[in-house]
């Protein structure tokens, strides 16, 4: 069986005492737009993160200074309400993307992808 365990890239690598290892990374570590122009975010898990009834287990989540993370995205592609309708999520297996297209200057915040991943009892995380 599968046991899932949840991990937020730049907080969490995962992995066990042997050469198996899982990481989430999210790409790039910072960017730049104007008012108006397209930004894409990509997170990428070394494994395939955990699937139920077709729905990939990633989220996106907004942090302003000062405030917790805001959930914008939920299972890859799916808006939670609120959620401004240029945020858009994408992607699949491994591989998933946040799209903001026409920025506006209050989207300025740091963005994390969460993700859900297949852990197998005999793994072991590490921090």
């Amino acid at each position: 069986d599968e046991t899932p365990a949840w991990c937020f890239t730049s907080f969490f690598q995962l992995g066990n005492r042997g050469n198996r290892q899982v990481s989430v990374t999210q790409q790039p570590a910072a960017v730049s737009s104007a008012v108006g122009g397209s930004v894409t975010i990509r997170c990428r898990s070394s494994h395939k993160v955990y699937t139920w009834n077709n729905n990939d287990y990633l989220a996106w989540y907004q942090q302003k200074e000062g405030e917790p993370p805001k959930l914008l995205v939920y299972d890859a592609l799916k808006p939670i309400t609120g959620t401004p309708a240029r945020f858009t999520g994408s992607g699949s297996n491994s591989d998933f993307t946040l799209t903001i297209s026409g920025v506006q200057a209050e989207d300025a915040a740091v963005y994390y992808c969460q993700c859900q991943l297949p852990v197998y009892t005999n793994w072991v995380f590490t921090q």
